[in-house]
């Protein structure tokens, strides 16, 4: 999804090339993937010339706000905050993220 966000339309072929660049991938998984993402609604399709141009129907931050809420679901039973409390242990947030958080927890127009 991400090639298919950065460039707007793409090409099962484009998407290969741009994941060649950084890894071996066989062309096939790479259209049975954009078939996939197809057919759960990320993607819509239309016929070029010969070539199938696909575009993003989803957001980034419609998938990510999915797939965050599938992983906390299936990995935390729901819960956001033993997620948090394992980012921070892991030192994956920053003193920085940290009061950003709090000032968003705070509300709009507190702590800005």
């Amino acid at each position: 999804m991400q090639v298919v966000w950065d460039r707007g339309e793409v090409t099962v072929r484009e998407v290969y090339e741009a994941f060649r660049e950084r890894r071996p991938v066989a062309y096939t998984t790479v259209l049975t993937t954009m078939r996939i993402l197809e057919q759960k609604g990320h993607l819509d399709v239309s016929r070029a010339a010969r070539a199938h141009v696909y575009r993003a129907r989803s957001t980034r931050e419609g998938v990510l706000r999915a797939m965050v809420r599938h992983f906390v679901d299936r990995v935390f039973g729901g819960a956001a905050e033993p997620l948090v409390q394992h980012l921070v242990r892991d030192k994956r947030l920053t003193a920085d993220d940290l009061r950003d958080i709090a000032s968003r927890l705070n509300g709009p127009d507190e702590g800005r």
